[in-house]
């Protein structure tokens, strides 16, 4: 490491990979130097197909279970902070902050901040509201609980993400067969499924709120009202994010609940991102993630606001004064922005998209990325980790906005997917 890096201010970020280069490009434009920290010998499948940006980093620290030793290599750059980036490196980050004296949030309570069951149980018993649950490890006991409690049920993965592995069951026969299909199969961070969580299904909109703490105090960064539909044997896949202006009535008990679980969760320093039902019976937590939001949604939410939660949790971790002189600061939606996931209901070898042009070609259009191109495998899409296509919208107008993302929603389809050897029904 040259003088000048040393002299530079040093941040540790755990488990950032491809998909949270937004805030390592927000810490890069600060001047600050990078030091990665890699949780796992072994990179988890989620970001297997988006590797981390070596040139980023001033060093790549494979922790290889050998806990003193990573401290130590960390310890020598003098790092001012350390902060995960993935999902997977929330536990790790906790333990590496607290070894190294540094701002962090307690590791009393890390496995409750990765374990869904246990996050549920650890809101309810700090008087909040909370789904009604079965930690689930034989298909006959949760069956039986699901004819008690009736309904809806969703059977997910105990320390998932991006919505792989879960399933909305209607019947206990579901239910059971949802978590024998889970029984012996690895979650989406490589790690064996040791049972899974089973909920009651919450009714009503589902928002996510973004956040930023220091010291306790917490800051409203942006909230994201999400779309849904039932497709490709999902009943609830979510199809787009619309930026909601903080002024929304929805917005403060969204904000009075999601504070109170993140003292709840010992969510003291950092970003977090909090998924919340907005029920008939007011605001419960779907799940939690100690960690900035995936994707680009804190890059696309500093579109319509000027700020995001990148810019936050710069300013918690290297200017935490003017981060406590300024939390609370409502936001305020200047261009409102949504983000549309294409939903494929098509598997094979894609050939090309039809209607990519109009896409385009839309008022509110403002970039497009494509996950799966032409020639590669396209798969029906199931979860977050399967939009074949992922469209960003920002206007003046959120009518504009919410106009393009119904036609988006009128032009997917079985004719918007050609495939390789498959004929062109195109008109």
């Amino acid at each position: 490491m040259t003088a000048a890096e040393k002299a530079r201010t040093c941040i540790v970020l755990v488990d950032a990979y491809a998909a949270v280069r937004s805030l390592v490009l927000t810490f890069l434009e600060q001047g600050c130097s990078l030091v990665r920290v890699q949780s796992t010998r072994e990179v988890p499948f989620v970001y297997r197909k988006s590797p981390h940006v070596p040139g980023d980093f001033v060093a790549d620290i494979v922790h290889d279970g050998d806990l003193d030793a990573t401290v130590a290599a960390v310890a020598a750059f003098s790092p001012a902070a350390v902060i995960c980036g993935g999902e997977s490196g929330v536990e790790f980050a906790d333990l590496l902050a607290a070894r190294l004296g540094l701002p962090g949030n307690s590791t009393r309570l890390s496995a409750a901040r990765r374990d869904k069951h246990l996050m549920i149980e650890t809101v309810r018993a700090a008087g909040l509201r909370a789904a009604r649950q079965l930690r689930a490890t034989d298909p006959g006991e949760l069956a039986a609980w699901h004819r008690e409690i009736g309904g809806r049920v969703v059977v997910k993965p105990l320390r998932g993400a991006g919505s792989h592995g879960v399933s909305f069951c209607d019947t206990p026969e579901e239910s059971a067969a949802a978590l024998a299909a889970l029984a012996g199969v690895d979650d989406v961070f490589s790690r064996p499924n040791e049972g899974a969580v089973a909920q009651e299904y919450l009714p009503g909109t589902e928002y996510m709120v973004n956040t930023v703490s220091r010291d306790g105090v917490h800051h409203v960064c942006e909230v994201w009202r999400t779309g849904r539909v039932s497709a490709n044997g999902i009943v609830d896949l979510c199809d787009s994010l619309s930026l909601i202006d903080s002024g929304s009535r929805v917005v403060a008990p969204l904000r009075a609940y999601g504070f109170k679980v993140l003292d709840a969760l010992g969510i003291r320093q950092g970003p977090a991102h909090l998924e919340i039902r907005m029920t008939p019976d007011g605001p419960c937590l779907v799940e939690v993630g100690a960690r900035i939001a995936g994707g680009n949604i804190p890059a696309t939410a500093g579109l319509g606001i000027g700020a995001s939660q990148l810019d936050w949790t710069v300013e918690a971790f290297l200017r935490p004064e003017r981060f406590h002189a300024r939390a609370g600061t409502p936001y305020q939606v200047r261009r409102y922005a949504a983000i549309a996931g294409m939903v494929s209901p098509v598997e094979g070898v894609l050939s090309t998209y039809r209607g990519i042009g109009e896409i385009e070609r839309l008022e509110s259009f403002h970039a497009l990325v494509t996950p799966v191109r032409p020639g590669q495998e396209i798969a029906r899409t199931v979860n977050d980790l399967t939009y074949p296509v992922v469209v960003t919208l920002v206007h003046d107008l959120e009518e504009v906005v919410q106009r393009d993302l119904n036609t988006i929603r009128h032009l997917d389809g079985h004719a918007f997917y050609a495939l390789d050897d498959a004929p062109d029904t195109a008109a």
